[in-house]
């Protein structure tokens, strides 16, 4: 058996998820070994048995399984083109709702964001953005897999909702254990004030990494520790009445910086209750799209219009990540209000 290391470039690959993502699928193939991805220069390393192949051919190989996730591997490395024509659509839309934004909260129909706080409103819409972003590949990659090893045995319904059951019920109790831990702590204005400037900048990242532009962003996304990522991926694979429930449990801990961000949030809650209705809301936003990619190969990634619509969802982000941040200044007092809602 004749062990090689070889390094091979991937298209495709825009945050910490994309990382455990290829590791996990690239990990599962008979022949490697060992597999380490690197976001930072969207590469990635096998050892393994390749046999007689030539590298083109190891390359295509390696595609096979990250195709339908959205990945491709290359010998060469992939040129990414910045598409600034699309922010001609993107601006747009996102002033567009910036100002329905502006009108709900003038009449009152809604409440996105308030005075250094992240309502269910403003965390159900992020929900939204971060079910069709990057981030969620893993989870969606979670699905898929754990769909894909129940529907052999013919059972396709009851693994779905046990899995998107099991995710609600997580996400608030889940939610609620890290809001009574910051009530367990009480924290005064300043650390409420530094954590809540923290959630703003963490928001801000990943709204500039939506734009898929500015690539420096990239390095700067908090993420959970790979251990615990890793662990929570491997649940999918196993095929046991609980494994969907248990996988719905594990999203809670995947590297989704949307996820995270809002996770921050609640400890500064110090509330159980509205710690875990924040998770909620966050988790009932993810919902829509996870169960339609539940029944189908839906996947905004691969549209032939994802760059506008990930350049519109990284305005909107960036939108509340100012709002936030603006709120929580005029909170403590070190500027005056800037917007009367």
């Amino acid at each position: 058996m004749s062990q090689q290391t070889l390094t091979f470039h991937v298209h495709g690959m825009h945050c910490n998820a994309c990382v455990l993502m290829t590791e996990s699928e690239l990990g599962d193939l008979p022949n490697i070994t060992n597999v380490k991805s690197s976001l930072a220069t969207h590469s990635v390393q096998v050892t393994g048995d390749f046999g007689d192949k030539t590298i083109e051919q190891i390359a295509a190989d390696l595609t096979i399984p990250l195709k339908p996730h959205g990945y491709t591997v290359s010998v060469e490395r992939h040129v990414q083109v910045k598409k600034w024509s699309e922010f001609k659509i993107a601006v747009p839309v996102a002033i567009g709702f910036a100002i329905l934004f502006v009108i709900l909260q003038k009449v009152g129909l809604v409440n996105l964001v308030g005075s250094g706080n992240v309502t269910y409103g403003t965390a159900f819409v992020i929900g939204i953005i971060a079910s069709l972003s990057s981030c969620m590949a893993v989870v969606g990659g979670l699905l898929l897999s754990m769909s894909a090893t129940f529907a052999k045995e013919g059972d396709k319904v009851r693994p779905q909702l046990m899995f998107h059951g099991g995710r609600l019920v997580s996400f608030f109790i889940l939610g609620g254990v890290i809001g009574a831990i910051g009530s367990a702590f009480t924290l005064n204005a300043s650390a409420t004030f530094i954590l809540s400037l923290v959630i703003g900048l963490v928001m801000l990242i990943l709204g500039i990494n939506l734009l898929d532009t500015f690539h420096w962003a990239k390095k700067l996304q908090p993420s959970m520790p790979k251990f615990i990522s890793k662990h929570a991926h491997r649940v999918s694979k196993f095929n046991h009445t609980f494994t969907p429930l248990l996988v719905g449990v594990v999203t809670f801990f995947l590297p989704c910086g949307f996820t995270q961000s809002m996770q921050l949030y609640t400890l500064t809650t110090g509330s159980f209750l509205t710690g875990g209705l924040t998770m909620l809301a966050f988790a009932l936003g993810t919902l829509p799209v996870l169960a339609l990619l539940s029944f189908s190969s839906f996947s905004i990634k691969n549209s032939s219009k994802s760059g506008i619509f990930f350049k519109t969802a990284g305005l909107v982000v960036i939108l509340f990540a100012l709002f936030n941040l603006i709120n929580s200044l005029v909170v403590i007092g070190l500027i005056p209000p800037f917007f009367n809602f």
